[in-house]
C-alpha cells in the first residue's frame, strides 16, 4: 500500500509537484484582502496588529502544515502519514484525547487516527479539517464534492462549530436534481423523528454508524433533503404544467400532458420507503387536491414495486383517510406490512 506525508505523494515529508503547495489544490494561503476594513467606502490599511496576525497564520500554515517543519507528532490516518505540532492539533478534544492516551518516543507524539468504521470521513476531508486546525485558508478548498467528507471530518474532530457550519450550508446547497441519489442513500441512513404529521414507520431501524459522526447534522440534512423533495422538486420540474420530459414521449404522441409530474414519479420510486411515506402524508407536499396526491403516491408505488421495493417481503400500500378526526379528515395515509409467508403441507 502506498504512503503519503501530510497529503503529498512523495519520499520525504511535504513533497509535491513544482507550483503545487497542497495536496489537492495549489491554494497557498488567504486573500490578502480578506479581513480589510472598509469606511466610506474606501478600503482601510490593515493594522500592524492584523498583519502580523496574518503572518503568523500564513507562517503555521505553509511551514507547519504543508510541509511539517519542527513536527513533534506523527499523525497516521489510513495510509497517510502526517508530521504535525502537538499544541495546533490539541485544538481538537479528539486528537487531544489520542495525544493524552497513546505512547511518546522521546519528544515525538505517534497517534492514529482509526476511520474504519467511519466511511462518511474521507482522506480529502480529512486532510482539510486538519488544515483548518493552522489556518483558515483551508476553507477555499471546500467545494460541493467534498463539504460531505470535511463536515463528517470536522465533527469528528470536535470543537471545530464554524468549519462545521461553513460545510453544511455547502451540502445544503448541493442539494439537486443531479445529486439527488446519493442525499438519498445519505438519507436512508438517518432515522426519521416523528413531528405527529405522519403516521409511525413501525420498522423503522436504529440510527446506522455511518451517519452518527455528523451529531445534530444529519438531522439537518434528512431535513434538507426532505424539504427539498416536497417544497423545492415540485418547482423544479414543474408539476402540472408542461416541462421538457425526462423520458421518450410514447411512439404516436406528440408531447407530455404532465411532464413534471412523471419526472417526480421517477424520482419517488427511488426514495426510501421512510423518507417517501413522510413526504407523501405531509401536507406541505402540495399535488393540488388531497384526491390528486392519493393518486401520485398510488402511482408512484406501482414504480416501486418494479424497483426499491422488489424483493423485500414487503407490501406497500396507500389509502385515502375520512373520518370525525380532524387530523386524518381527507389525509393521505401510507403503510407497508410484511407479507405472509405461504405454507406448504407436506405429507409424510
Amino acid at each position: 500500500m502506498s504512503m503519503t506525508i501530510n497529503g503529498h505523494g512523495g519520499p520525504s515529508n511535504g513533497v509535491a509537484a513544482a507550483g503545487v503547495e497542497d495536496g489537492y489544490t495549489n491554494h497557498t494561503g488567504p486573500s490578502s484582502s480578506a479581513g480589510v476594513p472598509v469606511a466610506n467606502g474606501y478600503a482601510q490599511a490593515p493594522s500592524l496588529y492584523q498583519v502580523h496576525n496574518e503572518d503568523i497564520i500564513n507562517h503555521l500554515y505553509q511551514s507547519g502544515f504543508q510541509t511539517g517543519n519542527y513536527a513533534d507528532t506523527l499523525l497516521h490516518v489510513r495510509s497517510t502519514v502526517y508530521r504535525l505540532h502537538a499544541l495546533i492539533l490539541s485544538r481538537s478534544p479528539y486528537l487531544a484525547h489520542l495525544m493524552s492516551t497513546s505512547p511518546q518516543t522521546g519528544s515525538q507524539h505517534i497517534i492514529y487516527v482509526n476511520l474504519e468504521h467511519e466511511p462518511e470521513v474521507t482522506d480529502e476531508g480529512f486532510h482539510h479539517a486538519l488544515a483548518y486546525l493552522y489556518s483558515g485558508a483551508a476553507l477555499a478548498n471546500i467545494r460541493p464534492e467534498n463539504a460531505r467528507g470535511v463536515l463528517a471530518a470536522a465533527c469528528l474532530l470536535g470543537r471545530m462549530d464554524d468549519l462545521c457550519n461553513y460545510a453544511y450550508e455547502i451540502c445544503q446547497q448541493s442539494i439537486s436534481l443531479d445529486t439527488l441519489q446519493s442525499w438519498l442513500d445519505f438519507a436512508e441512513s438517518v432515522p426519521i423523528p416523528s413531528d405527529g404529521s405522519s403516521t409511525p414507520v413501525i420498522d423503522q431501524p436504529q440510527q446506522h454508524p455511518r451517519t452518527a459522526v455528523f451529531g445534530p447534522y444529519a438531522q439537518r440534512l434528512r431535513e434538507d433533503i426532505f424539504k427539498f423533495l416536497v417544497v423545492t422538486l415540485p418547482n423544479i420540474v414543474n408539476y402540472g404544467g408542461l416541462t421538457t420530459p425526462t423520458t421518450p414521449l410514447p411512439e404516436g404522441a406528440s408531447q407530455h400532458q404532465d411532464a413534471g409530474r412523471e419526472t417526480l414519479l421517477q424520482v419517488f420510486s427511488r426514495v426510501p420507503f421512510d423518507l417517501f411515506k413522510a413526504a407523501v402524508e405531509s401536507p406541505t407536499f402540495q399535488l393540488g387536491s388531497v384526491h390528486s396526491r392519493f393518486k401520485f403516491a398510488k402511482d408512484a408505488i406501482e414504480l416501486r414495486k418494479q424497483g426499491i421495493a422488489r424483493g423485500t417481503g414487503a407490501e406497500e400500500t396507500v389509502v385515502l383517510a375520512f373520518g370525525g378526526n380532524t387530523s386524518t379528515s381527507g389525509s393521505v395515509l401510507v403503510t407497508r406490512k410484511l407479507r405472509r409467508r405461504q405454507l406448504w403441507k407436506v405429507n409424510s
